[in-house]
């Protein structure tokens, strides 16, 4: 703890002046969370006693996978020449699948950190992320981190950062977030350069809701930031689009534990209880006003996300529909760019249809589901939203194979994405092969420096949203980084590949493809579930079909009783009575027999996982 680090101001009495508001943003692995956590210390919000790396990331799966997933809003104390300041921080993720969140904090921050690792360099996801703050005109203030590894090279680093966002490289400061060398000069260098909030303190209150989270036992816990006004507990407060009012129980701040205070003041950043537990009641992005003096005007909010990915969810007990359902709901909550719909599958049930941003993004909201609620569940193979024009000129969306037209198509169009790959120079052609084999475009390339290199590529995201990143990283030894942003449609040669088992479709492992991989994912799906399907007492065709026309075909065999093992010799014609008699039963056997697929066979014939259930 820094000797300048004093006890909190009362929000209430804070003067704009006094607060900066900043996020830090950065790729993942850059050492965004440990300089947060040095933030903490020196500050003395958290003592060394509570102190734990990490601090600011909540949930388990964050601090097993070591990457951030939610923000985090933490208000700290600082005191230099010019007096105390309040320091108000986001913690933001990394990962471009969750630039949603980024954007949100964004909007409620005047100053950002870009922060770059010192032995890794700029990556694809900290342009991105910086591109996204210069869009909301937030100051800027370059910083090297990790300087105390052997492998750093900041003057390196430093020319690459200044000649990235202009400026002198003797500028770019340097610090190491586990050493904490450098953190102070920091901190004093956010009270310089970034700008104080601006906002009316005698106008209708207005402020922003940035971010969520549901408490099982206060309720919807609403993150604000204050744009013009002043809130005070047990005021009545009002939602401008739903016109909903509600109570203020407890205003506070998050320093980095719930304090409260007695009220927020102008571009303040805090917190709101109002005991409601319908999580529809707050929507981020919504302004909140008072219900005695209302804002006229709301705030502008933030646009929409468009999910890249879709995927249905199912749970595997058909009773546990309506829990998924309300789980799916709270998670809503504090990830606002998770959007689903119900659907039904005739192999699975009652489920959801959802949309990601991603497929780290649906990996971590199944697994939350699993953890935090409980649900044992089946994921479909993610797809893409695909506009089909029928020959009658008539367009459908389909996110779904099983939304696919059955008559006639006259074309169909796939969504593309304008991908960002940094990669050292070494990689250059075995990265082109890949994304070749991709139907990737070439856009440009360009030397960031002399052994760095940007490509890009148009590509469709169809393409992208299996295994390319996999893919990507084994091909570069890990070193390649990828960020991707939607680039529209293109008409392309796709085909829905239906597979069918005895002749009955199964909705659940139809996918659309391009006609050139068509039938790959056709022996490989019918390969798979010949391993997969227990053998039957008859003979089951396992097909992969482009409308009526068969592509692909495995056959399980059948399980055959030995009808002859109470022959001692004999005659043969008593032998061939026998098998006759075998053969009959199987033919009839055959025309009212139902296969049923196992649960598990689903889950790994979906997901890969082939080999551990052989």
């Amino acid at each position: 703890m820094s000797p300048r680090a004093l006890k909190p101001l009362e929000p209430s009495a804070t003067p704009p002046a006094q607060i900066r508001n900043f996020c830090i943003i950065a790729h993942i692995d850059h050492g965004k969370s440990t300089l947060a956590d040095r933030m903490l210390q020196i500050t003395g919000v958290v003592s060394d006693r509570d102190m734990r790396a990490q601090y600011l990331d909540r949930m388990d799966i964050e601090r097993e996978r070591g990457i951030t997933i939610k923000s985090q809003a933490v208000r700290m104390p600082w005191a230099t020449a010019d007096g105390t300041f309040a320091l108000n921080m986001i913690d933001t993720p990394g990962h471009v699948d969750f630039t949603y969140e980024v954007s949100r904090s964004l909007a409620a921050c005047e100053g950002a950190i870009l922060l770059v690792d010192a032995a890794q360099g700029i990556e694809a996801q900290t342009l991105a992320n910086l591109y996204l703050a210069l869009e909301n005109d937030l100051t800027i203030i370059p910083v090297l981190n990790k300087i105390d590894l052997p492998a750093a090279d900041p003057d390196k680093y430093a020319a690459e950062l200044a000649g990235l966002i202009g400026g002198d490289p003797a500028d770019v400061l340097r610090v190491s977030g586990k050493t904490g060398m450098g953190v102070e000069e920091l901190l004093d260098l956010i009270v310089e350069k970034i700008p104080a909030p601006v906002g009316t303190a005698d106008a209708p209150a207005r402020a922003m809701i940035f971010d969520s989270v549901y408490d099982a036992y206060r309720g919807v816990v609403t993150y604000v930031r204050m744009i013009d006004g002043a809130l005070q507990p047990r005021e009545r407060l009002q939602m401008m689009s739903t016109g909903a009012t509600h109570e203020a129980l407890e205003i506070g701040v998050s320093s980095p534990e719930p304090v409260p205070t007695k009220g927020l003041g102008v571009g303040e950043v805090g917190y709101l209880i109002t005991g409601v537990k319908d999580v529809r009641q707050s929507k981020v992005g919504d302004t909140i006003t008072t219900h005695r003096k209302p804002a006229t005007d709301a705030l502008p909010g933030y646009t929409d996300p468009k999910p890249m990915v879709f995927s249905g969810i199912y749970p595997i007990d058909g009773s546990d529909y309506a829990e998924l359902r309300e789980a799916l709901d709270k998670l809503k909550l504090s990830d606002a760019s998770l959007q689903y719909e119900p659907e039904t599958s005739v192999a699975l049930g009652f489920g959801f249809r959802c949309g990601f941003l991603g497929l780290l993004h649906l990996e971590i909201i199944t697994e939350r589901l699993s953890r935090e609620f409980g649900l044992d569940l089946i994921t479909t193979a993610p797809s893409v939203t695909y506009e089909v024009t029928t020959d009658t000129g008539d367009t459908v969306s389909v996110t779904n194979p099983s939304e696919y037209p059955d008559g006639r198509v006259a074309s169909v169009s796939e969504p593309i994405v304008k991908v960002g790959i940094l990669l050292p120079k070494d990689y250059v052609g075995t990265v082109m092969e890949l994304c070749q084999s991709r139907r990737g475009t070439l856009l440009g390339m360009e030397y960031l420096s002399e052994d760095r290199v940007e490509l890009r590529y148009h590509m469709p995201l169809g393409e992208i949203v299996f295994d390319f990143f996999d893919h990507l990283k084994s091909r570069t030894q890990g070193y390649a980084s990828l960020d991707y942003e939607p680039a529209g449609q293109q008409t392309a040669d796709l085909v829905k590949v239906d597979i069918l088992l005895q002749g009955d479709k199964v909705d659940a492992f139809s996918s659309i493809v391009h006609r050139e991989k068509a039938y790959a994912y056709g022996t490989l799906m019918a390969e798979r579930l010949r391993k997969l399907i227990p053998r039957q007492q008859f003979e089951v065709p396992i097909q992969a079909a482009i409308g009526a026309r068969i592509i692909a075909r495995e056959t399980i065999r059948a399980i055959r009783k030995d009808v002859l093992a109470k022959c001692y010799g004999g005659d043969i014609t008593r032998k061939r009575k026998l098998l006759e008699k075998q053969k009959e039963g199987k033919k009839r056997m055959k025309m009212v027999g139902r296969v049923e697929v196992p649960q598990e066979a689903f889950i790994a014939a979906l997901s890969g996982d082939v080999e551990a259930k052989k």
